[in-house]
């Protein structure tokens, strides 16, 4: 609906004497005591007006000159609702502080205190956000003003972070008590690995400077636990609550089995070997790679899309769309190809593109993880490789990958993963296993370390060498990766015949016993049907005496981690070695688990 500037003026003119404005209340939920702690509160402007939503409804005060007046009544609408209410906890005012107090900070000051005055609210009740999408921003005058705010016992939040063009610096100069994390890096953050490590990394910088961090904008189950998880202190969003004048101050059931379901979050690993892994450093998706391309229709002609690539020596693909569609590809390679044959600029010059065009591009969605993407292009053509493919989101387009850029981003994720994997398995290797248990850890949630071990490994690989011995450390892989589940238990190769599992499946003893029955049917294609009957092989001992050594089995200890039953990775590896000794004690495949709990150092 479109305002005339007469009627735009009368509202504004009705807001600034206390009419047509109306609260909205979205709970903010406190992890760690699984209550809700505070509410953010959001106006509305007049219901079924072009100033409806606060952004129109600012800009339309700018325009006319009342913003102040405008910002001072959304506070005493927010204000009002909250104490009439009587909601409980922090009341996060989302209108900032700097905006709305102009040239007279201490005249904008007085006037908030008198008003909660009124309405017996206490300044320690109240959160003011600072969200700051200007560049011009006064820091020092900022800073003065926010000093006077907190004097009264204010909290300053700074909302938006990741977002807008100087969060980070914002957040290190104003030293906000609270920072809330923009939905864009909690919206995927349970396939994303680097919008995880990017709220791991703020999570840290909050644990250092004493702030409290609010993640924004959970929608889904799976990024409420990723978030919690990950020890942020709040959550607010869609999933927990969505906005409404009269908030429930009870959980939703669907929050309540969320809050009960405990378990450290990881991304996926390997399903067989050779496809290296993602943790902590992910290979990300499609939209990294994607380049926005102006595209053009198919019916324009064919001449001209030859002169936009003579214009352009960089461009190699251009994306035809009709309306937002993608519906052909048309590669320079193809195109100068075909132009430079006889007579095909006058038979094809003056016709449409689509008559030249790739009406069968490959095409793939933004949110395509890389490792799919090349997956893709393995099993089709070169030409794809070559042309290269367009990105969408939904059915709209959003740009082009080119070949190139994939297949660098593709060697980058293969050097990363080479620093970090082990070369035979591919899994995962020290580093990352010790930077995963001290996770788990600092996550406070409970799991199980599995300390995999062969029995007369030595031995095997003097008999039947090297190479042999390789083929049964690889098959033992294949049999830990079959186990485990790869939503939550994490596999790792520390070297040679030595593997961890780190379990948070509830059924992990089962799982472990499962790898034992499954090593102890691979194993014997490793040996010959005498050695089988024998029950063992011949090797030479230390000594260099000849004796019967056991058939190779499969030995695995088991420590059960519970909260605060070890400080870090290293206290985990050496009770799971030690566990391990244990099971290698047993003959055959064996499992030793050792329940007693570690005691801290204090």
């Amino acid at each position: 609906m479109i305002e005339t500037s007469g009627q735009e003026a009368a509202l504004i003119e009705a807001i600034c004497q206390g009419d047509g404005l109306f609260a909205e209340f979205q709970p903010i939920l406190d992890f760690r005591t699984a209550r809700l702690s505070g509410y953010e509160g959001l106006v509305r402007g007049p219901v079924g007006t072009a100033l409806a939503r606060p952004l129109a409804l600012f800009a339309a005060a700018k325009r006319l000159g009342r913003a102040h007046e405008v910002e001072l009544q959304c506070r005493r609408t927010v204000l009002s609702a909250f104490a009439r209410l009587g909601l409980p906890g922090k009341l996060f005012l989302n209108i900032s502080p700097v905006e709305a107090v102009g040239h007279e900070p201490a005249l904008a000051l007085m006037q908030t205190l008198d008003f909660l005055h009124q309405i017996e609210l206490t300044p320690d009740r109240i959160v003011l956000e600072l969200t700051e999408h200007q560049p011009t921003l006064d820091l020092p005058e900022t800073r003065a003003t926010l000093q006077d705010y907190r004097a009264l016992g204010f909290e300053i939040a700074l909302d938006d972070l990741g977002e807008g063009y100087a969060s980070l610096r914002l957040w290190s100069e104003l030293r906000p008590d609270y920072v809330k994390i923009d939905q864009h890096f909690i919206d995927g953050i349970d396939t994303d690995s680097l919008k995880l490590q990017f709220v791991r990394s703020i999570r840290q910088i909050a644990d250092t400077s004493g702030t409290r961090v609010i993640a924004e904008g959970i929608e889904q189950a799976a990024q409420f636990q990723v978030v919690r998880d990950l020890g942020i202190f709040f959550g607010q969003g869609y999933f927990i609550a969505r906005p409404t004048a009269l908030p429930d101050p009870e959980l939703t059931p669907a929050v309540r089995v969320a809050l009960s379901q405990r378990g450290a979050h990881m991304h996926p690993q390997p399903s067989r070997l050779g496809e290296g892994f993602a943790l902590g450093n992910g290979a990300g998706t499609v939209a990294q790679l994607a380049r926005y391309v102006l595209p053009v229709s198919p019916d324009e002609l064919s001449e001209d899309v030859m002169a936009r690539f003579e214009r352009d020596s960089a461009l190699e693909a251009l994306p035809v769309v009709a309306g937002e569609t993608p519906v052909g590809l048309i590669s320079r390679s193809a195109l100068l190809g075909r132009f430079a044959r006889r007579f095909t600029r006058e038979l094809y010059g003056r016709k449409p593109c689509s008559t030249l065009m790739e009406n069968m591009p490959l095409v793939v969605e933004q949110n395509t993880r890389i490792e799919e993407l090349s997956r893709l292009i393995a099993d089709g053509t070169a030409h794809h490789l070559i042309g290269g493919f367009v990105v969408t989101e939904g059915d709209r387009y959003v740009g082009v990958v080119q070949g190139h850029a994939l297949l660098r981003q593709i060697t980058d994720m293969q050097l990363d993963a080479a620093r970090y994997a082990n070369p035979l398995t591919l899994l995962p290797g020290n580093v990352p296993i010790d930077d995963y248990i001290d996770y788990l850890l600092a996550s406070r949630m409970p799991f199980q370390a599995c300390y995999c071990d062969l029995d007369n490994f030595k031995p095997f690989n003097d008999v039947f060498g090297y190479r042999r011995g390789d083929d049964l450390i690889q098959a033992l892989a294949r049999v830990l990766m079959a186990v485990r589940n790869p939503a939550c238990d994490f596999l790792g190769h520390i070297g040679g015949d030595d593997f961890l599992l780190l379990f948070q499946s509830a059924d992990w003893e089962s799982r472990c016993r499962a790898a034992l029955e499954r090593f102890e049917e691979v194993v014997g294609d490793f040996f010959g049907p005498d050695q089988i009957r024998a029950g063992g092989f011949e090797a030479e001992d230390r000594r260099g005496q000849v004796m019967l050594y056991p058939l190779t089995s499969l030995s695995i200890g088991a420590v059960v981690v519970e909260q605060d039953s070890y400080l870090s990775h290293v206290d985990v590896s050496v009770a799971a070695a030690e566990a391990k000794k244990m099971a290698k004690r047993q003959s055959g495949n064996s499992l030793f688990i050792e329940r007693r709990r570690a005691r801290r150092n204090t």
